[in-house]
């Protein structure tokens, strides 16, 4: 017979769930506070989103925002899939731990130590700081994430599929392109989709890297609120969410129906 939820494993999720949202869902509401003082509350209206297409530094930072992360996902996925491969793929080989070690390193670097590091090999080297050091900075920190999305798709793959296609004469540069890809293409998907948001809301990693003329929108949001919280804060702020939320949403859906398709392709092979 199935039983159902205790009371107390609902209020148990209630709880939670309470916990991680309830401070969103006050931010959303008083993005449409008609008021100027965001503590009080002077009923409902639009009117800090028609300010925010008016408030032209902020969405200079949005556009920059949205540019490195799309750039440094895309980076991030290319370099976090190769060096997912050579894990699963390559064997034992000399060096394998090393190399595995620096892989996963970002994953539990402080940001503050990554972000200073990053700041002195740029000096180091003489480069200017600005849009593509920032580019740089998070493609190096996100393959990683990449990388362990990834490879747990490779871990679980049938190698069967590639082996019948290298009988049968196809070179494996070939192979990886039109057997192996789309079938970890789900993966791959979330791996940017990750990538992106991480690169999208980070803050310490961008103001170490960043210079002049690329300040991006985590960043002008904290020196917004240094000053105080202004009711245009909520409202860019719940547009993020809007923008997250849907991004995260479509790539899972995107990742469902690639699995169901890849699923019957499999089927119908066998």
């Amino acid at each position: 017979m199935r039983k159902g939820l205790s009371a107390f494993n609902v209020v148990s999720i209630a709880l939670g769930l309470a916990f991680l949202y309830l401070p969103i869902a006050i931010l959303v509401i008083y993005s449409f506070n008609a008021s100027r003082l965001v503590t009080v509350w002077g009923g409902w209206s639009t009117r800090w989103y028609v300010e925010l297409l008016h408030d032209g530094a902020m969405l200079e930072a949005a556009w920059n925002s949205l540019r490195i992360a799309a750039l440094s996902a895309t980076a991030a996925t290319v370099l976090g899939t190769l060096a997912a491969v050579v894990l699963v793929r390559s064997g034992r080989f000399i060096g394998r731990t090393a190399f595995a070690g620096m892989v996963y390193a970002p994953l539990v670097m402080p940001e503050v130590i990554t972000g200073l590091s990053l700041l002195l090999l740029f000096v180091a080297i003489n480069a200017d700081r600005g849009f593509w050091t920032v580019v740089i900075a998070h493609t190096t920190v996100t393959a990683s994430f990449v990388t362990v999305v990834v490879q747990s798709r490779l871990v679980s793959f049938d190698r069967s599929l590639e082996e019948a296609a290298m009988d049968l004469g196809c070179p494996p540069l070939k192979t990886f392109m039109v057997v192996t890809l789309p079938l970890i293409f789900p993966a791959v998907a979330a791996g940017w989709m990750l990538a992106f948001t991480l690169s999208f809301d980070d803050l310490v990693i961008a103001s170490f890297s960043t210079g002049p003329g690329a300040t991006t929108l985590p960043m002008r949001i904290y020196s917004e609120v240094r000053l105080g919280v202004k009711p245009e804060i909520n409202a860019i702020c719940t547009v993020m969410i809007v923008v997250v939320a849907l991004g995260v949403t479509g790539a899972a859906l995107f990742a469902k129906r690639a699995e169901l398709r890849a699923a019957r392709e499999a089927n119908a092979a066998a």
